[in-house]
């Protein structure tokens, strides 16, 4: 999969991409990550990208001609990239919105910057995302949240590729808790479960701990989560508890 990502600042890509698992992918050519400078599609000489809003107004606006002509200089090659563009308006990026796109064989993001974009802008891009529900000084960091959550997702950039099919929202449910060694800390104790080597309960226990685990932290999610009968009934008496016992 390759990423082009649209940026005032290409160097803010520089060290994550070259760090842990994406870093790997990169460098073994499984991702490719292009970041174009959107200042090089300006014309003036002061290679302006952004300008006061008309209407006044605080703040400046990201300039619709040098956001354009970047759009504009990807798929010279014949691919197409599907255009996401980050913004706070924008769909709030979820798991399945990253298998959604792990489809694809390139997707260009768009990073926003001060007070937003021209608006002509928005009709050049396919997706509009958002990281959440807070603002963000710039787009970039959403770039690399999707570069991240969507290149793991591609077949070779995990190590253990069954490994992400137990992720927290893979399923719609909450990850189970992990443990490892030592067997007991300050008098917490791995649960007995897990040191049994029975792989029948051990995988019982983990889908119910991520039932429990969610119904806490999460209980949205159980709603799309494909329970079977006996799951839900699980669920309910989940509800009747009080919260303190569980």
């Amino acid at each position: 999969m390759r990423f082009d990502v649209l940026t005032l600042f290409p160097d803010f890509f520089t060290s994550p991409l070259q760090q842990s698992i994406i870093g790997k992918a990169v460098s073994k050519g499984i991702l490719q990550v292009n970041t174009i400078n959107i200042r090089d599609f300006a014309t003036d000489k002061h290679r302006t990208t952004d300008d006061a809003p008309y209407g006044g107004g605080h703040g400046m606006v990201m300039k619709v001609e040098p956001v354009v002509r970047a759009i504009e200089s990807l798929g010279a090659d014949g691919v197409k990239p599907r255009i996401i563009l980050t913004t706070p308006q924008g769909v709030p990026f979820s798991h399945s919105l990253a298998k959604e796109l792990s489809a694809c064989e390139r997707i260009a993001v768009i990073c926003g910057r001060y007070e937003g974009y021209d608006e002509r802008i928005r009709g050049y891009a396919d997706l509009e995302i958002s990281a959440g529900d807070y603002v963000l000084t710039g787009g970039e960091i959403t770039a690399l949240t999707i570069i991240d959550s969507v290149g793991r997702l591609i077949p070779g950039v995990l190590g253990e590729p069954e490994s992400k099919e137990h992720d927290s929202f893979s399923n719609s449910l909450l990850e189970y808790p992990q443990y490892t060694r030592p067997e007991e800390f300050r008098g917490m104790k791995v649960p007995e479960v897990l040191l049994s080597g029975n792989h029948a309960q051990i995988e019982k226990w983990r889908r119910l701990e991520s039932l429990v685990r969610t119904f806490q932290r999460r209980p949205d999610l159980l709603e799309k989560a494909g329970l079977t009968e006996d799951e839900k009934a699980f669920v309910e008496s989940l509800k009747q508890q009080p919260k303190s016992s569980l």
